[in-house]
């Protein structure tokens, strides 16, 4: 009995360490936020759950993903000018009935034509015993999309995000390696580094990245040599070496951010912007409870040198839980997780 005793406090004494020490300063539940706003911001209301967005720099298309967590309802993709929010629409086209899009990637060929890929969490999808898609749709010279095809494998596990790198090929990060259970608990409340990056070369599908603590966005160097990974509960950005012929990742560095990084979008001097969470936990609270305030935070990091700055950060409820940010010619847009708008925001 005395030496149960010992193992049972051993096991206590190291599970409290890992919250003091990991779980305490991964949540930002210490940090002293300041308020910082990139000159005039306006909401633009579109649908709710406006999660992921990417900027197609040739034309200043924007395109958006939604849906509606706390319902739900099927959501779309929706797009717009980025000099004329107004010219917003839904370009979901003949997306799946059972549409409820996560993270979205813009892929531009050789000569020209360009295919969105969307994370797609289907309820009646179930190839290889899963329920998530990757959708591929075809992008018109107006930005209406065409479905060509749905795409599942076995290593397709929880996919959040996904990063388009040829007409059917993507990587796709999974957020987590249990979904039910006290695993499922130990590797969210613990920031057990479980979850992983998957790699479809367009025949098939394997693991090419292991031990993250939940890894999120996902985006690519504008030479396509390097991938960056969002490790939320880590609080960093993985950058890794990538073989662009096999697909593989090796793992060269790391860059901590001041928040719990979410989507990542690549402007155009390759600096990498990205939405996160400041306070996991207000986070947390705020998908329980639509009136709790969760702070947004847009931050840009150069992937280089380490660098960061706050680009915007409100704590008012005028954006609740941001989820990405992206930034095109002094214009910043940033998405939330559950609020049916974005901010648009133009510097000084």
């Amino acid at each position: 009995m005395r030496n149960i005793l010992i193992i049972l406090g051993l096991i206590i004494a190291a599970a409290l360490a890992r919250m003091a020490f990991v779980i305490i300063p991964a949540s930002g539940m210490m940090a002293d936020l300041t308020p910082v706003t990139p000159g005039q911001c306006e909401a633009l209301t579109i649908a709710p759950g406006t999660e992921d967005i990417t900027i197609d720099p040739a034309s200043n298309r924007v395109f958006l993903s939604t849906d509606d967590r706390r319902t739900g309802e099927r959501g779309g993709i929706f797009a717009f000018d980025l000099n004329e929010p107004g010219s917003l629409h839904d370009v979901s086209g003949d997306a799946p009935a059972d549409f409820h899009p996560h993270g979205i990637s813009l892929w531009t060929g050789p000569d020209g034509s360009q295919r969105l890929f969307v994370v797609n969490h289907r309820a009646g999808f179930d190839i290889a015993g899963g329920t998530h898609a990757v959708e591929i749709f075809d992008v018109g010279e107006d930005g209406m999309l065409s479905h060509v095809e749905s795409i599942s494998h076995e290593a397709l596990l929880s996919p959040n995000d996904v990063l388009g790198v040829g007409p059917r090929s993507f990587y796709a990060t999974n957020d987590r390696a249990y979904h039910s259970g006290i695993m499922a608990n130990l590797e969210a409340y613990f920031g057990l580094p479980l979850s992983s990056v998957s790699y479809f070369d367009g025949t098939d599908g394997d693991m090419v990245a292991h031990g993250i603590a939940y890894a999120n966005g996902i985006n690519i160097s504008a030479d396509g040599n390097e991938v960056y990974v969002a490790e939320l509960l880590a609080r960093r950005v993985r950058v890794y070496d990538r073989d662009a012929s096999s697909g593989q990742l090796t793992a060269d560095r790391a860059f901590a951010v001041p928040t719990a990084p979410d989507n990542i979008e690549v402007d155009e001097r390759g600096d990498l912007w990205i939405g996160g969470h400041p306070r996991v936990f207000d986070f947390v609270a705020h998908a329980a409870d639509a009136g709790a305030i969760a702070p947004s935070h847009a931050v840009r990091l150069n992937p280089v040198t380490g660098e960061t700055e706050t680009a915007l950060l409100v704590m008012d409820g005028s954006l609740n839980a941001s989820s990405v940010a992206a930034q095109r010619d002094g214009v910043l847009l940033v998405g939330a997780v559950f609020d049916d708008h974005i901010l648009v925001c133009a510097g000084d």
